[in-house]
């Protein structure tokens, strides 16, 4: 299983390439995909991102709801229509579609947040922002997580 930790600032380049984070590279380096799969969150403002067999995950999940649901019309359209498989070139860099950088707000700097079995792509002003939401939200919360 891939496992993305941490948060990491780069910058895109003048021909829009970024470099994704070694660590992340390497949670995918197991997988026949070399590469990551990204489309558009439709919770946040920001770029969701996973391996290819996570994204296996997804559809198979998705195999199991009605074939008339009304909800897997609209989940299909959001992840497997806008996904975008996009390999790693030899320096381990990736071309973000120009539509995804707008629809997170991305234009030269971008937090790769590492979020367990995915990961997202924020405009680092507004990821701030949400993780000191979080981190509020948090405290009052005072979640307890339960591991058997």
């Amino acid at each position: 299983m891939s496992l993305f930790l941490s948060s990491y600032e780069n910058r895109l380049d003048t021909k829009g390439r970024i470099s994704v984070p070694a660590s992340f590279r390497a949670a995918v380096s197991s997988e026949q995909f070399m590469g990551v799969v990204l489309y558009r969150s439709f919770t946040n403002k920001c770029i969701d991102g996973l391996s290819m067999s996570r994204m296996e995950q997804l559809a198979s999940a998705t195999d199991k709801m009605g074939v008339f649901d009304g909800t897997l019309d609209d989940l299909s359209a959001m992840l497997f229509a806008d996904a975008r498989p996009l390999q790693f070139d030899v320096t381990g860099r990736i071309v973000i579609p120009a539509d995804l950088l707008a629809h997170a707000g991305i234009t030269d700097r971008a937090v790769f947040v590492g979020r367990g079995t995915s990961f997202q792509i924020w405009n680092p002003d507004e990821f701030t922002k949400m993780q000191n939401g979080a981190l509020s939200r948090l405290h009052n919360a005072r979640p307890d997580l339960k591991i058997s």
